[in-house]
């Protein structure tokens, strides 16, 4: 599965400074990058001192329309009172078109971290996923994916196979763990779920404080079971976990209600995001910024570690799923 060359390689700062020029904004400040591996993503202040950032997406991955419905999305939550970092419209739009690239311009908002172990914040972010999941129900996406084995299966193990990558005395053991989560998972993942339009990747990283939880790059929304944007958030020890869960879905519950069978997707899906991940950066090492970051990815020990990643979680694929208080079980 060939992927497109690497192609940021011509956006530098006059391009930059070029595109927001024709927006309206004059840049007075430097461009400060800020992280982000999938696009370009920098912050600025303008000749009023008021800071923005500006995310040039990266080219051939979402389509305008696609790209588009996220911003409606965005839109639609701002106006149901969700705290979300939405796009701001300069000349009556939230995308726009330089030499090729797409980019939004956002306002800089400013957080502290969310705290994982923190119970009061953990249920603040129930409420705020709740409503989140109301508002996302209300229609679907025309253009963005759903979750899917397809998307976080197949072809990521197409990507796989053709890697040059993985050692090649390991690249057999390595597509064999992968085979295996993809048959445990015709057996392990269903789709008796309420589809509905998801942030798609609520992981801690991608919620600040602010008096409240802000949710921030809605980049990998998609449709998807509710589930989805919960379990990233539950971490620690069996007991703990089911703490955290009870905080989380009482929360949730005030706005949406929850089916109890969608935990026994929890472990598919984590199956399904470190397949995606593993061949996401695979498939963008081409781009300097992957094997800058990532170098441990050229590494024997690394991919005999994921061989037994992937194994030991073809295991707990078949346990039992979570079993939470009554209250929750459907």
């Amino acid at each position: 599965m060939k992927e497109p060359a690497f192609n940021f390689q011509n956006l530098n700062p006059d391009t930059i400074l070029d595109a927001l020029w024709e927006t309206g904004i004059r840049v007075e400040s430097g461009l400060t990058a800020l992280n982000s591996f999938e696009n370009r993503v920098y912050q600025f202040a303008d000749e009023d001192k008021k800071r923005y950032v500006v995310k040039f997406y990266r080219p051939q991955r979402w389509s305008q329309q696609q790209i588009e419905e996220e911003h409606q999305f965005t839109a639609e939550l701002l106006a149901d009172e969700v705290p979300v970092a939405a796009p701001r419209a300069l000349q009556g739009k939230t995308l726009h078109q330089h030499q090729g690239y797409l980019f939004t311009v956002f306002p800089s908002l400013g957080g502290r971290q969310y705290e994982t172990d923190n119970y009061d914040h953990l249920e603040w972010v129930g409420r705020y996923l709740g409503r989140m999941h109301q508002t996302g129900r209300k229609k679907m996406f025309a253009a963005r994916p759903a979750i899917g084995l397809q998307e976080y299966i197949t072809e990521p193990l197409q990507v796989l196979e053709a890697s040059s990558l993985i050692p090649g005395k390991l690249k057999d053991r390595l597509l064999t763990s992968v085979r295996l989560i993809g048959t445990t998972l015709q057996n392990y993942w269903h789709t008796q779920w309420q589809p509905l339009r998801l942030h798609g990747d609520c992981h801690p990283g991608n919620i600040l404080w602010r008096d409240g939880p802000l949710f921030v790059d809605l980049d990998d929304a998609r449709t998807g079971p509710a589930v989805q944007d919960l379990w990233m958030l539950i971490n620690g020890d069996s007991q703990e976990q089911r703490i955290q869960w009870d905080i989380l879905l009482e929360a949730y519950s005030e706005f949406s209600e929850f089916d109890a069978h969608e935990l026994s997707l929890i472990e598919p899906l984590r199956a399904m995001r470190m397949v995606y991940y593993l061949a996401w950066v695979v498939r963008r090492w081409q781009d300097p910024a992957f094997p800058a970051n990532f170098p441990w990815m050229t590494d024997e020990d690394f991919w005999l570690r994921q061989i037994s990643t992937f194994n030991e979680q073809a295991r707990l694929l078949q346990e039992p799923p979570l079993q939470l208080m009554p209250a929750f079980q459907g």
